[in-house]
């Protein structure tokens, strides 16, 4: 069990958006969202529902440009109030990963909270835009969300016809991975895992 709250709250104000971000990693998958953005509001709902940690996202941004600000921004948001709320990483499992069904589609996705970001994508859609979000905007919310939270990610849709399902499928798989990679292991003793004794730098 986590001996102190492993929470975090994050702001990030520019000429294109401010964003107010607040997570809990041992919450009960409760969720406030909204970007203005219905579908990106959709999806982030499923990744607290899923991974169980509480998430609190207002977001305004220059929507009336394009979504990709707001949509970068929020997973930036996101992913530095995770490795906030996760401190120095110690007894955490470090490691998680999911396959998701859904309908016709699977996806696998795995992390290692290893503080060393990497995305791996192998994601294609075939249509340009869900509803009014363009599709190829998931792939920079899943590498800015990488790169933020310090996190090795990897995201294989393996067969899927409905372009919903694929992206769905792709953040409910993030979602159980991470709960898996940021649960304490009350075997670790709060080390962190890693024979380096820190996470992050050269392997």
């Amino acid at each position: 069990m986590a001996t102190t709250k492993r929470t975090a709250k994050v702001e990030r104000s520019t000429k294109e958006t401010k964003i107010a971000v607040e997570v809990n990693l041992d919450g009960t998958g409760q969720y406030t969202v909204a970007t203005g953005i219905g579908f990106l509001d959709h999806m982030l709902e499923q990744l607290s529902r899923h991974s169980l940690m509480d998430l609190k996202v207002e977001a305004k941004g220059d929507l009336h440009i394009d979504f990709h600000h707001t949509t970068e921004d929020v997973a930036i948001c996101i992913g530095e109030a995770v490795s906030k709320a996760l401190g120095d990483r110690a007894g955490i499992g470090r490691y998680g990963s999911a396959v998701i069904p859904m309908d016709e589609t699977l996806t696998e996705v795995a992390i290692d909270l290893s503080n060393r970001p990497y995305l791996i994508w192998k994601v294609n859609f075939t249509k340009p835009k869900l509803g009014e979000m363009d599709t190829e905007l998931f792939r920079e919310w899943f590498q800015a969300f990488a790169q933020s939270a310090g996190a090795t990610l990897h995201v294989w849709n393996k067969y899927g016809e409905n372009n919903h399902h694929i992206v769905e499928s792709c953040f409910k798989g993030l979602a159980r991975a991470l709960r898996h990679a940021t649960e304490i292991d009350a075997r670790k003793a709060g080390a962190v895992p890693s024979t380096k004794g820190v996470l992050g730098g050269s392997l």
